[in-house]
């Protein structure tokens, strides 16, 4: 039988795949082994993932299109930073491996969309 993806379930609105990506990073930290730097990385994951969401249910509400270009840039920057610390914690092999490449997968997936946006609104 086949290993259940986190990421089966297809979700369209940009704002809900922001919500579930960083509650299945919550998830991921929760089983991560206790240490100093599982603890470093753990929260700094927790609050870039969870601070991408909150930026861009702010961009949802701007005024200008010069707002939105802001506040989805800040989001860019935060799903970043959550790629970065999921690198890491792969790099020292940290985690449950199969989950690791998925939030991976997807945090690549959430910086092009995010990315595109900002492109369109130029």
């Amino acid at each position: 039988m086949e290993e259940s993806n986190i990421f089966d379930d297809k979700i369209f609105n940009f704002e809900d795949r922001l919500v579930r990506f960083a509650g299945e990073c919550i998830f991921f930290t929760r089983n991560l082994n206790k240490s100093y730097e599982n603890e470093y990385y753990k929260n700094q994951l927790i609050r870039s993932s969870g601070s991408s969401s909150l930026n861009f249910g702010e961009a949802q509400g701007t005024n200008s299109d010069k707002d939105f270009i802001f506040k989805v840039g800040l989001t860019v920057k935060e799903l970043k930073e959550s790629r970065n610390s999921l690198k890491i914690l792969n790099y020292i092999e940290e985690g449950n491996e199969t989950t690791r490449a998925l939030l991976l997968k997807e945090v690549e997936e959430l910086i092009a969309i995010a990315s595109k946006m900002i492109i369109n609104k130029k």
